[in-house]
């Protein structure tokens, strides 16, 4: 657990309700606590009903699984709700209650009800949406088409998809948005009966805490914003922003496991590891690595599992000694764990991903254009090019049409909002952090000079100077004071040691 507040990381106070008043702590709330079970054992859970259709209050509802652990610390000093979010869209988001609750100082996070929830159509709650079960199973076509007709599968895939969804889930897809999951969240703060709650995002759960801060702006007590999205770009140049930054983190790791061309013998320089990979992508496109199942990685499965080290370089050990066990002694099992373990793709995340950010706002309906843009992109960013295109592509086909322009983030009436960013994020880049710092006024960002984590909070190791910041905001409201678009800065933490390999040492 990272150690408590600094006073270096002190700046100037927040505003909000002073802590222990009737309009944080929760006095009258509605909700229905029991012990969790399974892997959420150890927490509290509940659930509430929230209107589908919010211009319908009171027509059909749907019901929102929350989870919590609750504050410990004497009435007196405690904070009242902190609502958890980690991010997708399609994320399950119960099990973050813990994660927030261990990553932060014990003394803060004594003093918080820390609250995680699944959003609208994932996993505990109800209807948890689902549209072609078995999307995933087994080795799927390559994501870099060799021709038009191994395109045309690809695009057939993408168009099933979408109609497997309408077919589906038709009365839920046009209500399932970021607005409506905004909304729910202040459903939930109305269940405990407060006047303001405090948000903690990360990611695409940063998006969520613009929209909610813009709706809501007078329920914020606190917002934590880790790793933000460009509201301006949503969805479709979001996505395009990802592919170029991506590519450099890719070649990061690359450049990572040539540094240590001993242990791992894929090669000693950035475009030798590089080759290295896509042979090994080429011979598992011929032969895919068999599981207990039948075939079960190809070279999509392949991209999927690497793809995490573009979002976490604690990684980068575990990917290396698995690809050299690969190529160098030709053993899946390295890779068959590290696609188990961080390749797998959960086909609920995957529909909600899919409802919700063609649903939020209009995409191109031209695949002309998806392919023309896409194949720009691969010329100098080749990883996740086709990979990115083809994980969105249903949204040019998608039954629910979102509106021509993404939604208004303003922030200028929330109180002071903690941002925290990588420069060097590929999920999440650095210029488009900024766009939503300047529609966030009262926003202060502490930023990772040369961090490329996704996630700047609760690492492990922990970065002790962003965890710093992030204790003494939730612990008090202070925020870096130096003005401007960077607060504060912070270095990042070191990339890992390597791992000893396939019988070299």
């Amino acid at each position: 657990t990272a150690s408590g507040p600094s006073s270096a990381s002190a700046g100037s106070s927040g505003t909000g309700a002073p802590a222990g008043s009737a309009d944080i702590v929760p006095q009258a709330s509605t909700l229905h606590w029991t012990q969790c079970t399974g892997q959420l054992a150890g927490l509290e859970c509940a659930s509430l009903q929230v209107p589908l259709n919010y211009a319908d209050p009171g027509g059909r509802k749907i019901t929102i699984a929350l989870s919590m652990i609750p504050a410990t610390a004497p009435a007196s000093q405690q904070q009242g709700v902190m609502l958890v979010n980690p991010g997708g869209p399609g994320e399950p988001g119960r099990s973050l209650a813990a994660d927030v609750a261990g990553g932060i100082s014990p003394q803060v996070a004594a003093t918080y009800d820390i609250v995680g929830f699944d959003p609208r159509g994932v996993g505990g709650s109800s209807p948890a949406l689902s549209c072609e079960p078995n999307f995933f199973q087994g080795v799927r076509p390559d994501y870099i088409p060799a021709n038009a007709a191994a395109e045309q599968v690809l695009i057939n895939r993408a168009k099933s998809y979408a109609a497997g969804c309408e077919q589906r889930f038709s009365w839920f897809l046009p209500y399932e948005t970021t607005v409506n999951t905004a909304r729910d969240m202040d459903q939930i703060r109305q269940a405990f009966g407060v006047k303001q709650v405090t948000y903690y995002g990360f990611s695409y759960g940063t998006y969520l805490g613009q929209v909610f801060g813009t709706l809501f702006p007078s329920h914020v007590r606190r917002m934590v914003l880790d790793s933000t999205v460009d509201p301006t770009g949503a969805w479709y140049a979001d996505n395009i922003s990802q592919d170029y930054a991506f590519q450099g983190r890719i070649e990061a790791f690359f450049a990572w496991a040539a540094k240590y061309a001993s242990t791992y013998h894929l090669g000693s320089t950035t475009a030798q590891v590089q080759a290295s990979y896509y042979k090994i992508r080429a011979k598992l496109e011929k032969t895919p690595i068999n599981g207990p199942d039948g075939p079960m990685i190809g070279p999509d499965e392949l991209d999927d599992t690497i793809l995490l080290g573009g979002y976490l370089n604690a990684v980068w050990p575990s990917f290396a000694q698995a690809l050299s066990q690969y190529l160098n002694n030709g053993s899946g099992d390295g890779l068959i764990t590290q696609f188990q373990q961080w390749g797998a793709q959960s086909e609920n995340a995957f529909a909600v991903y899919n409802a919700v950010e063609c649903a939020d706002v209009s995409w191109p309906r031209s695949w002309a254009k998806w392919q023309s843009d896409t194949e720009r992109v691969y010329q100098t960013a080749p990883f996740e090019a086709w990979d990115n295109a083809w994980f969105n592509a249903s949204c040019a086909f998608w039954p629910v049409q979102g509106p021509a322009k993404p939604f208004q983030v303003d922030g200028a009436k929330l109180p002071p909002v903690l941002m925290l960013q990588g420069t060097l994020d590929a999920a999440t880049p650095y210029a488009g952090a900024q766009d939503a710092h300047k529609l966030l006024p009262t926003a202060r960002m502490v930023v990772v000079e040369g961090g490329g984590n996704h996630g700047q909070s609760l690492e492990t190791p922990p970065d002790t100077c962003v965890q710093n910041y992030l204790n003494s905001y939730l612990g008090t409201g202070a925020v870096p004071d130096k003005p401007g678009l960077v607060n504060a800065t912070c270095a990042p933490t070191a990339d890992p040691s390597p791992l000893s390999c396939c019988g070299w040492g």
